[in-house]
This record gives structure tokens, C-alpha cells and sequence, in this order.
């Protein structure tokens, strides 16, 4: 049966073929895009995205914290951000003024001590669970930071639409998910760079499959806990497959676990053109010395810093601290471990 589509549906169409299209694999273009210029990156982790400011035992972000970061020798900061409790429950999902307000705030202290600055949504809890219903609201979100945000500067401001899809979320349906989110960007911000992680928590291994819009200006990006009995050991949040305490780093195998991770990244760009970057890296501090997370820290950045893989660590100062908050000190060593001078 010939099917006659009217201009609205066309419309819909190609939107749908949009959303739904990959790039072209680099060797098919002998091209190869530049990466985001991510560079030694720090998560203001356990900050904004809990349900409330600081409630998971961090404290409010303040204009010191970023010139500390800066004068440690960081060149970026990631800020996850919770929305989806700060909206109207129904369309248009208006965002609390106050909340917004708040963010801009700390994105404009990130921006003044001469840092780059992720800016994402993070525990955005609905879009895991039933990802397509959820799409327009979270586009709807998006449209607002991006108009409080137009105008910004394009070269040290760049927005992750989400972090870590799982559960329901996965690749499946991801280019259609954040499709409102990516047009709502565009509106108003045509070739900021937007991030996009995949399924699975954007481990490493959900790059081999991770669908891309055909857009210049998004970059790819993964996250490494691995190995993950070393990393997420003792930690509750992880029940009922938490980790027992007392996995040591290096252990037998780690190495060569982390030259096929790196493998994987080589193998990512030689199809794609693209360099991913890590968007979160860390190793839990409950059950592991400050002296192995930096010798974690420094195997990790010693394998992938030859693909040209920027780095951003979790976390600034609570949970996987980098940051000592009683002691008004850089833990030692941490900083050495990512390449920066250990100079107060």
C-alpha cells in the first residue's frame, strides 16, 4: 500500500532519521576529529547532584574551591548537577529560579578562576527507568540551561546531557532519548561541544557500541573504575554485589587489564576519529590507603595518556577525596599521581 506522508510527518521523519544516524567510521573519511580538550580534570562530586546541596556529607561549592583547583594545576572541572527534583512535576518542567540561579553561579565561579567546566545532568532518576517517556521532559530542562547559559564562551563551556545511562537507558534507545535534549542545545548553542556517554554506566567496553548523532560537536565519553573489586571495595552504596574489603593494588592481571583498556580507546578512534575522554576515575578511600589510590591513579594515567585520553578524577573533596577538608591539605601524593606538582 502507498503510503502519502503529510509535511508534518515528513518533518517527524526526518527528525527520527536524524537522531537515529552515526558518524562515518574514520577510515571511511580519513578524518579524524579533535578531541575535547579535557585535559587534568577534577569532579566537584557529592555537591550538586544529591537531592539536596551537600547532603551526602559535602559541603556548598565555594569561589576558593576553584582557585585552589586552578593553583593545583587542574584545567577542568566536571559539575554534576541533579534537576530533576528542581522542576515543575508537569510541562513545561520549569527549573526552581533559585536552583538555576545557584548553578550559574557556581559554573561562573568555575569559569572566573580560568577553568574549563562540564556542566551535566546527573541522577536525572526517571530517564533510567523509562527513558522515552522521560525524553521530553528532560529536553525541556535542557532548553533552560541552555538559555541561561547562551553567550557563554564555547571554548572552556561544555554540556553532558547525561551521566552514566543504565538500567532501561541503553543503547537501544539513547540517540532517541536525548534527541529533545540535543535539539533543544542547538537552538541556541549550534557548535558547543555536548558529551555523550553510553550504556551500562558508560563503562569502557559500552564505546565498542555507542551510537552517536551525526554531529561535529559531540565528543564521546567513558568512565573507569576498573578493576572494580579494587576500586568500589567496601562500598555500601554498591549492595548486594559490594566488594569485600581488602583487594590490594596492583594485583596479578591489573596490568595487563589496563593495556586492553587501552587497546579498546585505540581501537575506538581508529574507527570512529574520535578520542573519548574519561569523564570519572577513582578509587574508593574507606578500605584503600591514600599511597595505592595514587599508585592506582598513576597506572591508570600512565596507560591512557599516550591515546590522548583526558582524564577527569572523582572526587574533589568527599568520597574518593583528592582534597582534605579537616586538614586543609591536598591528600599526598594525589596530586603527583595525575602529573601536577605537589606544591602547596
Amino acid at each position: 500500500m502507498v503510503r502519502i506522508l503529510t509535511a508534518k510527518a515528513c518533518v517527524a521523519a526526518l527528525c527520527a532519521a536524524l537522531a537515529s544516524a552515526q558518524p562515518v567510521a574514520a577510515s571511511q573519511t580519513g578524518t579524524e576529529a579533535a578531541p575535547l580538550p579535557v585535559g587534568t580534570c577534577i569532579n566537584m562530586g557529592n555537591s550538586l547532584e544529591p537531592e539536596r546541596e551537600g547532603s551526602w556529607g559535602g559541603k556548598p561549592i565555594a569561589a576558593d574551591d576553584f582557585a585552589r583547583i586552578k593553583a593545583a594545576g587542574f584545567d577542568t572541572v566536571r559539575i554534576p548537577v541533579r534537576w530533576h527534583n528542581k522542576t515543575a512535576p508537569a510541562s513545561p518542567w520549569t527549573v526552581d529560579p533559585e536552583w538555576m540561579d545557584r548553578v550559574q553561579t557556581v559554573v561562573d565561579q568555575a569559569l572566573a578562576a580560568d577553568l574549563n567546566v562540564i556542566l551535566n545532568s546527573h541522577h536525572f532518576e526517571p530517564i533510567h527507568d523509562d527513558p522515552l517517556a522521560t525524553a521530553e521532559w528532560h529536553g525541556a530542562v535542557w532548553r533552560q540551561i541552555a538559555e541561561r547559559f547562551e553567550g557563554y564562551p564555547e571554548e572552556t563551556l561544555w554540556f553532558e546531557l547525561e551521566n552514566e545511562p543504565h538500567r532501561n537507558f541503553d543503547h537501544s534507545n539513547l540517540l532517541q532519548t536525548l534527541a529533545p535534549a540535543l535539539r533543544a542545545v542547538r537552538e541556541t548553542h549550534p557548535t558547543r561541544a555536548v558529551i555523550y556517554g553510553g550504556e551500562n554506566w558508560s563503562g569502557i567496553d559500552s564505546l565498542a557500541t555507542l551510537p552517536l548523532p551525526d554531529d561535529p560537536h559531540v565528543h564521546p565519553t567513558f568512565h573507569y573504575y576498573d578493576p572494580f573489586a579494587y576500586t568500589h571495595q567496601g562500598a555500601s552504596w554498591t549492595a548486594p554485589d559490594m566488594p569485600p574489603p581488602g583487594r590490594r593494588y596492583p594485583a596479578e592481571g591489573d596490568r595487563e587489564q589496563l593495556a586492553r583498556d587501552v587497546q579498546k580507546i585505540r581501537d575506538y578512534v581508529a574507527r570512529t576519529g574520535k578520542t573519548p575522554f574519561m569523564g570519572e576515575v577513582g578509587a574508593y578511600d574507606l578500605h584503600s590507603p591514600t599511597q595505592e589510590r595514587a599508585t592506582y591513579h598513576r597506572a591508570v594515567r600512565e596507560a591512557f595518556e599516550p591515546a590522548g585520553v583526558g582524564m577527569c578524577v572523582w572526587a574533589y573533596a568527599n568520597t574518593y577525596p583528592f582534597w582534605d577538608r579537616e586538614k586543609q591539605q591536598w591528600l599526598p601524593g594525589m596530586r603527583a599521581a595525575l602529573g601536577l606538582p605537589e606544591t602547596d
